[in-house]
């Protein structure tokens, strides 16, 4: 017995001192991980679009909360909406142009392109996959830095080059392999780049797939980030290419465009749901908020 009990003792020791020094993960393997634990490449890979609709908490607003709805489409189309008092502010890309809608009290809204570095922010996103699925597919290059400790948790830090040589930085939950943090640079005006954090937080199922449900954006010393609160996602919604044209040209399209019973409660219809949004903030404000938030693709 006193054999048997040493030899059990013995092999325990052994499994415990090869597992300390297994081989340690790649960062193709940890990609890889994301990927699984995200909902798997075929998951991803099927979904032809995707709309975020919540609200947008900022310090920079006079009341707690803005509804927004964040929509995109393959390759590359975004279209980001805020409703405050009344008025749209919108950010809109198309996959090569992009537009600024800037609600004003009076008068109809201010129509403007992008600006040269906000072309290359939003050109350089991966809108709807973020960064690491299908990152070779794409032309990416992702190398691990090492690990780190995030909020109180281990975290693998890898460092991801896209095809168009931007420079981000992820790092994913060594227990869960989801994504915990992104950063990317955001364009100053002259063309300057600063790196933006980005955190997600509670993830939850939405057709098979795992969404963080809270996304900050921004932040750092004495400053509040940006805040969203994803409350419905819909997948493969059937949007329109017009949804992602330069507002104010686009014909009317009953499926998904804005349906106005009344001026005091816009409210626009889309596949699978109806945002019926409450006076928000000033539409000063709503701007403000709209330029920091398409950081915060999905990751």
């Amino acid at each position: 017995m006193r054999r048997i009990s040493l030899a059990l003792v013995t092999a325990v020791a052994l499994t415990a001192v090869a597992a300390a020094h297994a081989a340690p993960l790649t960062a193709a393997q940890i990609a890889a991980k994301n990927v699984a634990a995200r909902g798997g490449l075929e998951a991803w890979r099927k979904t032809e679009t995707m709309i975020w609709v919540g609200q947008l908490q900022s310090a920079r607003a006079p009341v707690p909360n803005m509804p927004f709805v964040l929509e995109q489409k393959r390759p590359n189309k975004t279209r980001f909406e805020i409703n405050g008092a009344g008025q749209r502010t919108m950010r809109v890309f198309d996959g090569v142009r992009g537009w600024k809608v800037q609600a004003r009290r009076e008068g109809g809204p201010d129509v403007k392109p992008y600006t040269t570095p906000e072309l290359k922010f939003a050109s350089a996103a991966q809108a709807i996959d973020g960064p690491l699925i299908d990152y070779q597919a794409r032309g990416g290059v992702v190398t691990l830095e090492g690990t780190e400790m995030i909020e109180g948790r281990k975290a693998y830090h890898l460092d991801v080059t896209t095809a168009a040589g931007e420079r981000q930085e992820v790092w994913v939950d060594a227990q869960s392999f989801l994504d915990i943090r992104l950063d990317r640079p955001s364009y100053a005006g002259t063309g300057g780049a600063a790196m933006v954090p980005v955190y997600y937080r509670n993830y939850k199922p939405f057709e098979g797939l795992q969404i963080p449900t809270t996304v900050e954006i921004g932040g750092g010393t004495g400053t509040e980030p940006d805040r969203m609160q994803i409350e419905r996602v819909v997948i493969n919604a059937p949007l329109d290419d017009r949804t992602f044209e330069r507002p104010g040209e686009r014909r009317r399209n009953p499926s998904v465009m804005n349906s106005l019973p009344n001026r005091a409660t816009p409210r626009r219809v889309i596949p699978g749901l109806t945002v019926t949004p409450p006076q928000a903030a000033a539409s000063a404000d709503a701007n403000a908020a709209a330029d920091a938030i398409p950081t915060a693709t999905t990751p």
